[in-house]
Formats: structure tokens, C-alpha cells, sequence
């Protein structure tokens, strides 16, 4: 893999560990009010435990999901976008009537791109809140505390004045039974940080300080995107690689306390009995589908960026393996830290354990406070979240970035993308505004659980099936072959024809299923907001049957059959990008020129004027146009 390759396919690796959060729901409601309780977004078992007691059960349905559905979902999108060298629309020549489902694409990361800006500013937030020598959140002496604040540190210092190695028993019990306390990062998270309002519709106030962090994460997203992959390409060595050596300080750093054992047994210890639920394995089907990025459209924006001969499926092996391998890391990271939290409060690690902006935004820090040198550590964990955060926004803007260029597609768009990610950055900073009101957690929270959820599975699933059933397995196996020397392994064929779609029309089905109205803490999200998430889940997947009409009544032919026929036929300009890998059926049986009816269209300079450098180190530089 070339060094270009690898700055493109690096930026794939989105931060599923960031989503570790979604892996163990909440624990029983009756735990210690240090980490206040929070309603589950998942149903309760027939036995009344929530999901926290099957988190043990999740690993091995975990892995099988990522070798029957994770990996082969990467490699058909990444292969998707490398053979077409084009972004989530520019692909669907392809089949010109699914050109709906690059559309969705791009709604979906428009979704995300906008709220997953305001969390990478929360994170900044955090990071200059932690460039002090005592954390904000570490006493329950501040302005914004409230008398039911009960902080760890507080609750030592009254005992003999010091923090000790462990809570006195006595103090642990009064704790544990005194579930009208809150925390000290509880309430610097909902009563500072967020100055949370009590409905949705109550915006409040735009918190300043908010705003002020989401600019300079705009900013710094355009800085780094402002050549394209020409920057990006270079910046996203260090976003993706210094966190881990982040995660290793505090994995050394984790282990070494007291109780950390514990919580990483909590963490690992299986529970067998759980393995036949089917909830633990829809859990484990969602998470990798969502931790991997698929129908995102990134995969195949940054794909098309690869030299068309690219080993991409050596990359999706790599990377997914990659991807999972770190979410696994860093719950070892998690769970140490947490484990000695527990240790030091004398009571379970299920009873620390936090899930959503809980875990990232209030045990963690928490937890943090414990540790010597506790503004140090705050500082390397908020550092590696915005690092995560950045890599995959820089995914996102991308993303968007490039399916505009690719559909103008003239000379002068093509000299003025800066101005095009410019816009884009503008329009995103703008949008996320009100989610830095009082009322924003909210809203955010009500994007990630419906704008980003159902509507991936429906892309995906009729992406894979218009690929392998419309445009039909045989051809795009023989193009595969035609681009990397030899036809995908039987596994991925009969994953990509039966398998893969088998699971995601399973992930449907039990999203629906399972379908449970959100809620925050206490909070009861209302009818209409719950509305308004159902039309933001639905703006995306209507772009597919909206085009699919649309190209129906602008194609050719005499009857609604012929009409379907046409418009699901590949275009005549599908194929690869550059003239001199168009061989076999792709090659011309004339030169190439405008009247013979294959478009001529400028090639994205990204993708034609960089320099190739392969692993025998010869560099080269592929054609402008075709």
C-alpha cells in the first residue's frame, strides 16, 4: 500500500471506540447517584436487568458480525469507489436509477458532519477547562453546585481532611444509599457546561463559550481540508496515529491502579447464557455496522482516491481488523480506569459504568479526578477524543466536498474547491448553532438517534442489492478482478449475495422491532420532536425512490418496462476513470471524443495530479482527463 493510499484509507479509520458508549447501556437504576442514572435507550430483559448485565456476551457474536457483515460491506464500498474513482454520486452510473442512494449518503453525513462538530467542541471545551491545576469538576464548591452535590474528593477531605487510598466504609454506604446526591462533573456538565434548559423547545441561550470552541473546530477542519487530500492526506497521519499512543499512557497508566483488574474482568468475563438472545446479537450487528462507517459514503469517497490497481481488499482486511482492535483497546482503557473508580468508592464497576455523552463527558472525567496529576491525564484523554473526532469530520467534509465537485464536474468548479469547502464549512458552522443553546443536547442527541440510525441500514441494504442483483454480481466480480488481478474470494461473493444482505434486512427488522421513543436522563423527548427525527431519518432514504421516478421519466422508452430497463442499465461513461484502464469490455472500439457519446468530463486534480508513490518508491502521475 503507497503512501498515498495510506493517507487516504487512514481517514476510514473512524473512532468506532468512540461508540463504546453504545456497547454498555446503562446499569440498574439503583446505582450510586456519583454517575446519576440514566433511562436505557434499549428495551429490558424479560428479568428486568438492562442491558449493562449482557455487555460480557457481546464479544463473540461481536467478531461474527464483523467477519460476515462488517468486512465485506468495507471491501464493497471501498472497491466501489476505487474502480470508479468517483465520489457517493458519481459512482451510480453504475445504475443510474440508485443514484438516490449517493444522495442519501450525503444527507446522512450532512446529519453527522453537523452534530459530530459540536461534540469535537465540547471536547475542546474540556481540553481548555483541564489547563488548570485543579479540574473544575473535582469539588462541589463552585458557583453553579447545588446543595445535593457530593463529590469524592469533597466527601474524603470532610472525613480526615486528605483524600485516602480507599473510601471509610461508612462513607461508602452513606454514598450508596444517598440516591438524591449528584456528582461535581454531573452538574459542571448540565449546570456550567451546558446550562441544560428543561424541553426541548426551550433553547435558552447560545453558550458563548460553545460557540467560541465550535468556530475553532470549523476552523481548524477547513485548515486541514483546505488543498483536499493534499493536506488532509498529511494531517491525518498524526490524527490517526497519535491517539493510540494516547490510549497506550493510559492503558499503562490504567493498569497499574488499584482495581483496575477488576474492571477489566467486568469487562472481558463472558456470560454465556446471554448468547442466544437475540437482542445481544442485534446489538453486536449495529455496532459494527455503524462503528465501520458503512453507507456513510466516506468509504467511497476516500477509496476513489486510491490508485486504480490498489490492493483494496488487503486494505478492508487491514483496516476493519484495525478498527475493531482499537474499539477492543480502548474498552481495556475504559474499564481499568473505571475499575479503580469503583475500588476506591467500594461498590460495583456496573455501578460506574456510563453510557452516551455520560461516559465521555461525565464518569470518565470523574474518574480522572482520582488519578495524581488529574488536570495531566484530563488533558491526553480530551486530547485523543478531538484527534478521533477530527479524523473522521475531515471524512465527512470530505465526503460532501467531493460528491459536489464530482457532479459539476467543470474546469472552474474543479479550480475553486477550496471556495467549495469554504461553503460547506460555513454552512456546517452555521447549522450547528442552535446546538450550542441550552436546549442543544437535545437536538444532538435526537440527530444521532434518528438521522444517523435507520436510514443506514436502508442505504446499505439496497446498495448492496442493486450492485449485486440490478447491475448483477457476475459483472461487478469481473471488474474487481479487472482492477486487482483476481476476482473477490468465494467467502466475500457469497457474503455480498446472500449473507451481508441477510443481516441487514435483520438489523431492520429488529430496529423496528425494538423501536423505543429517546429519552434523556428523565426527560420524555414530545411527540412532535420525536417527528421531526422521523422526517430527518426519512430525508435520506426519500432521495432514493425521488430520483428513481425522476430517472424513470427522463429515460428513454416506449413502455414502463423498457423505461425500468434503461434507466437501470449502467451509463455509457461508467467504468474507470482514466482511459488507459478502460480494457476489456470498457475499452473504446474508437479513440475517445466527444461525439462518440462517452462524456468527457475533467478528472478530479486529486485524483489525477498527485504523484503515485509506489512501494518500490518510483512515483508517477495518472492522466488529467479521459
Amino acid at each position: 500500500m503507497s503512501g498515498r493510499d495510506t493517507r487516504a484509507l487512514l481517514r476510514v479509520l473512524t473512532p468506532g471506540w468512540l461508540r463504546l458508549m453504545d456497547l454498555w447501556p446503562p446499569p440498574p437504576q439503583n446505582r450510586m447517584v456519583l454517575c446519576p442514572a440514566r433511562p436505557p435507550r434499549r428495551t429490558r430483559t424479560s428479568n428486568g436487568a438492562t442491558g449493562a448485565t449482557r455487555s460480557s456476551a457481546f464479544m463473540f457474536p461481536y467478531f461474527i458480525m464483523l467477519i460476515f457483515c462488517g468486512i465485506p460491506l468495507f471491501f464493497m464500498e471501498l472497491s466501489f469507489g476505487q474502480f470508479a474513482s468517483q465520489g457517493c454520486l458519481g459512482v451510480w452510473r453504475l445504475s443510474p436509477m440508485f443514484k438516490g442512494v449517493g444522495y442519501g449518503m450525503m444527507v446522512v453525513s450532512t446529519y453527522i458532519g453537523i452534530y459530530y462538530n459540536v461534540v469535537i467542541c465540547i471536547a475542546f471545551y474540556y481540553f481548555f477547562s483541564s489547563m488548570t491545576h485543579v479540574l473544575p469538576w473535582a469539588y462541589c464548591n463552585n458557583p453553579w453546585n447545588t446543595p445535593d452535590c457530593t463529590g469524592v474528593l469533597d466527601a474524603s477531605n470532610l472525613t480526615n481532611g486528605s483524600r485516602p487510598a480507599t473510601l471509610p466504609s461508612n462513607l461508602s454506604h452513606l454514598l450508596n444509599h444517598s440516591l438524591q446526591r449528584t456528582s461535581p462533573s454531573e452538574e459542571y456538565w448540565r449546570r456550567y457546561v451546558l446550562k441544560l434548559s428543561d424541553d426541548i423547545g426551550n433553547f435558552g441561550e447560545v453558550r458563548m463559550p460553545l460557540l467560541g470552541c465550535l468556530g475553532v473546530s470549523w476552523v481548524v477542519v477547513f485548515l486541514c481540508l483546505i488543498r483536499g487530500v493534499k493536506s488532509s492526506g498529511k494531517v491525518v497521519y498524526f490524527t490517526a496515529t497519535f491517539p493510540y499512543v494516547v490510549l497506550t499512557i493510559l492503558f499503562v497508566r490504567g493498569v497499574t491502579l488499584e482495581g483496575a483488574f477488576t474492571g477489566i474482568m467486568y469487562y472481558l468475563t463472558p456470560q454465556w447464557d446471554k448468547i442466544l438472545e437475540a437482542k445481544v446479537w442485534g446489538d453486536a450487528a449495529s455496532q459494527i455496522f455503524y462503528s465501520l462507517g458503512c453507507a456513510w459514503g466516506g468509504l467511497i469517497t476516500m477509496a476513489s482516491y486510491n490508485k486504480f490497481h490498489n490492493n483494496c481488499y488487503r486494505d478492508s482486511i487491514i483496516i476493519s481488523i484495525t478498527n475493531c482492535a482499537t474499539s477492543v483497546y480502548a474498552g481495556f482503557v475504559i474499564f481499568s480506569i473505571l475499575g479503580f473508580m469503583a475500588n476506591h468508592l467500594g461498590v460495583d464497576v456496573s455501578r460506574v459504568a456510563d453510557h452516551g455523552p455520560g461516559l465521555a463527558f461525565v464518569a470518565y472525567p470523574e474518574a480522572l479526578t482520582l488519578l495524581p496529576i488529574s488536570p495531566l491525564w484530563s488533558l491526553l484523554f480530551f486530547f485523543m477524543l478531538i484527534l478521533l473526532g477530527l479524523g473522521t469530520q475531515f471524512c465527512l467534509l470530505e465526503t460532501l466536498v467531493t460528491a459536489i465537485v464530482d457532479e459539476v464536474g467543470n474546469e472552474w468548479i474543479l479550480k475553486k474547491k477550496t471556495y467549495v469547502t469554504l461553503g460547506v464549512a460555513v454552512a456546517g458552522f452555521l447549522l450547528g448553532i442552535p446546538l450550542t443553546s441550552q436546549a442543544g443536547i437535545y437536538w444532538l442527541l435526537l440527530m444521532d438517534n434518528y438521522a444517523a440510525s435507520f436510514s443506514l441500514v436502508v442505504i446499505s441494504c439496497i446498495m448492496c442489492v442493486s450492485i449485486m442483483y440490478i447491475y448483477g454480481h457476475r459483472n461487478y466480480f469481473q471488474d474487481i478482478q479487472m482492477m486487482l488481478g483476481f476476482p473477490p474470494p468465494l467467502f466475500f461473493q457469497i457474503c455480498w449475495r446472500f449473507v451481508s444482505p441477510a443481516i441487514i434486512f435483520f438489523i431492520l427488522i429488529f430496529t423496528v422491532i425494538q423501536y423505543q421513543p429517546i429519552t434523556y436522563n428523565h426527560y420524555q423527548y414530545p411527540g412532535w420532536a420525536v417527528a421531526i427525527g422521523f422526517l430527518m431519518a426519512l430525508s435520506s432514504v426519500i432521495c432514493i425512490p425521488l430520483y428513481a421516478l425522476f430517472q424513470l421519466c427522463r429515460t428513454d422508452g416506449d413502455t414502463l418496462l423498457q423505461r425500468l430497463k434503461n434507466a437501470t442499465k449502467p451509463s455509457r461513461d461508467w467504468g474507470p476513470a482514466l482511459l488507459e484502464h478502460r480494457t476489456g469490455r470498457y475499452a473504446p472500439t474508437i479513440p475517445a471524443s466527444p461525439e462518440d457519446g462517452l462524456e468527457v468530463q475533467p478528472l478530479h486534480p486529486d485524483k489525477a495530479q498527485i504523484p503515485m508513490v509506489g512501494s518500490n518508491g518510483s512515483s508517477r502521475l495518472q492522466d488529467s482527463r479521459i
